[in-house]
């Protein structure tokens, strides 16, 4: 396993960070436990999870997966060689089993939040808390186009990050991230951070992989210049980059098979685009799973690769790409699908 820093902090993380949505829907305990006792056993040290999670949503899973890494033995008995990870919502018209049903990243809910995360957790601390989205209407999960809001309801960032100094202060976490971020929120974060001295952010959690690269055309540069790292999720977009949903096929079981609202990289183009890089990746001999993480792995402004797995065979492939490097050849083959058909599911 590789090590790096997260952010401006002392803490090494793994490149391969252990994601865990599927706990709770599509993985039992028993299983989730398994995939932790494995990646931790091979280096990975980085433990992502949500309060909203299992996904999809629901408010019959909702917190069931914190619930779970929480009765996981080592996180108790090696809690600092652990490094956990989790996040709490932002605004949602739709949940509304997450406490008053109005989610918001202000003082009383974020405060609420943590502790219930702790709690769930069976832990004192966690080592980074992240932002799950912006308190605010912006493109991401999926927008290009940004459209203003007039007099629109948001929590100021200058809240957020007062709050967000109590609970560090409280010794209740350790250092803070953001997700689906765009360049303004940033760049805004460290900003205000710095005239206020509060705690900085150390990463950001937004999707990043082969048919999505959109991280790089303003956010990329903010990481390297402000030490605030990637976490890129979906890398294997959903698992479409493995080519298991080519050719019209509905693998038992996968998530894009159980449900509909997961076909963000299935269009025509991503599709088109998935057929060029599993054949590019087939004709060197590669697993197309193994090349689509390790372009992730290898890219200077990530942090850390999420990888999520709902079997014990596709999280050990997954974790091999650690050692897979690329050469030269597939990497100018993977720019120039790139060129070609660029971005197909931002």
């Amino acid at each position: 396993m590789q090590y790096r820093a997260l952010g401006k902090t002392d803490l090494q993380v793994s490149m391969i960070c252990l994601g865990t949505m599927t706990w709770g829907e599509q993985n039992t305990l028993e299983e989730a436990h398994s995939q932790l006792d494995y990646a931790f056993d091979h280096g990975v040290n980085f433990i992502d999870t949500a309060e909203m999670y299992p996904v999809p949503p629901k408010a019959e899973t909702y917190t069931r997966t914190e619930e779970i890494i929480g009765q996981w033995s080592k996180l108790q008995t090696q809690r600092d060689k652990v490094i956990l990870a989790t996040k709490v919502v932002g605004p949602s018209e739709f949940m509304t089993w997450v406490r008053d049903g109005q989610p918001r990243l202000n003082r009383d809910h974020i405060r609420s939040a943590i502790d219930a995360s702790l709690k769930r957790l069976k832990t004192d601390y966690v080592d980074l808390y992240q932002l799950h989205w912006p308190d605010r209407s912006t493109n991401f999960f999926g927008q290009l186009g940004f459209k203003t809001k007039e007099d629109e309801e948001m929590t100021n960032i200058e809240e957020t990050l007062d709050v967000l100094s109590e609970i560090y202060k409280a010794g209740k976490v350790r250092h803070f991230g953001l997700s689906n971020e765009t360049p303004w929120g940033a760049m805004t974060f460290l900003q205000k951070a710095k005239e206020k001295d509060a705690p900085r952010m150390v990463s950001i959690q937004n999707p990043y992989n082969l048919l999505n690269r959109t991280y790089e055309i303003g956010l990329a540069e903010v990481s390297c210049r402000e030490s605030i790292g990637l976490l890129a999720y979906s890398p294997l977009g959903f698992g479409a980059l493995t080519g298991k949903y080519l050719n019209g096929k509905k693998p038992a079981g996968a998530r894009l098979t159980l449900w509909e609202r997961f076909g963000r990289y299935t269009n025509p183009r991503g599709i088109q685009a998935t057929e060029k890089y599993v054949q590019l990746a087939k004709s060197h001999g590669l697993s197309p799973a193994q090349m689509a993480l390790s372009y992730v792995n290898s890219r200077p402004f990530v942090t850390s690769n999420i990888i999520g797995a709902t079997s014990l065979d596709q999280l050990k492939e997954n974790i091999a790409s650690v050692s897979l490097e690329l050469s030269p050849e597939v990497v100018d083959g993977i720019e120039n699908i790139h060129n070609e058909i660029s971005n197909p599911c931002p």
